[in-house]
């Protein structure tokens, strides 16, 4: 299937992950995780601030019906969209940091430009 990563999980975990990654991203600016986790958060964490940025009822009612806290979605319209109202695109930076200790895994940091 081409465009979507499975990650080991099913559709349900998979998106429950996501959400919850995605919000703690917003809510902290950055996250360490997998290479590939942090590639999907990451389109996932763009269209939530192109989201942000509309300032329409059906906009914000999809970032709140995706993001699991309520503080943390006021905070990607009222804050983060408007701060990126300049920008078209690129709100996240992925940085490789190495591998991980245990299994070896490829790691990096994913943050919000």
């Amino acid at each position: 299937m081409p465009g979507t990563r499975k990650l080991g999980r099913t559709s349900e975990h998979r998106r429950a992950m996501l959400r919850a990654m995605v919000t703690y991203l917003f809510e902290n600016g950055r996250i360490e995780t997998t290479v590939t986790r942090a590639k999907e958060v990451r389109a996932v964490a763009e269209k939530m601030v192109t989201l942000g940025k509309k300032d329409d009822l059906h906009s914000k009612r999809q970032v709140f019906s995706y993001i699991t806290k309520e503080t943390v979605a006021k905070k990607v319209i009222d804050e983060i969209g408007p701060q990126y109202a300049d920008r078209t695109g690129g709100y996240t930076r992925i940085t490789k940091i190495g591998v991980r200790r245990g299994d070896a895994a490829p790691m990096a940091v994913i943050e919000l430009v």
